[in-house]
């Protein structure tokens, strides 16, 4: 069974459907014995860091994901998720979880494309991703593949090696990072059709070394 971790920070319905649909099980839960007993985790989320670090140290779910990871279970983190497992983030100066050493951005003011136009942020829409490690969970995914992005800050971890893939927003910033049993993507993979589907069916079927 593959637990969604529930701390109040939105889309896990979306990515139970889209496991379902691939046809692996899945529970949505806040529950500490049933993410103990889980055979692997994912960790999403949308939504401030601030009040998320808030709902998981009230739920105790801080100590079961370190836990979690110390005991090599495998752990997918989606968006906000990608950027709490760190250990600081600039949004609401805000003490993460510090699974892996690093911190979390603000993408800067006056972002400029490649078609010398100011970008928005939040980054939000289609992007690629250039995968600089190879990893079992993005067997598949090819140079031209797009995902799904809303954010307005990124993970940026201490050590050039925990860094999976970067993706271009006027600035190349980590879009994938890991390291042993943890991997994270800043997309969301539950929203980014046939690719982000490849990665979730890759997860349910990884086994960390």
């Amino acid at each position: 069974m593959i637990a969604i971790i529930d701390y109040s920070a939105g889309n896990l319905t979306s990515v139970e459907r889209a496991l379902r649909y691939i046809g692996f099980e899945s529970c949505i839960t806040n529950d500490i014995t049933k993410i103990k007993a889980s055979e692997r985790i994912i960790f999403p989320g949308v939504g401030a860091a601030g009040s998320a670090m808030d709902s998981l140290i009230q739920l105790g779910i801080d100590r079961a994901l370190k836990e979690a990871f110390s005991e090599g279970k495998p752990i997918l983190g989606i968006c906000l998720g990608s950027q709490i497992i760190l250990g600081h983030s600039e949004e609401n100066e805000t003490s993460c979880l510090g699974i892996i050493s690093g911190l979390v951005r603000a993408f800067p003011d006056g972002l400029i494309g490649k078609d010398k136009n100011k970008l928005k942020i939040p980054h939000m829409g289609w992007n690629q991703v250039e995968i600089v490690v190879d990893h079992p969970i993005l067997e598949g995914i090819k140079a031209d593949d797009e995902f799904y992005f809303v954010h307005g800050y990124y993970p940026n971890p201490d050590d050039s090696d925990h860094v999976i893939g970067f993706t271009e927003y006027g600035i190349q910033f980590p879009s994938v990072i890991g390291s042993k049993n943890l991997l994270a993507t800043q997309f969301h993979l539950e929203k980014s059709g046939r690719p982000g589907l490849k990665m979730l069916k890759n997860f349910s079927e990884w086994q960390p070394c």
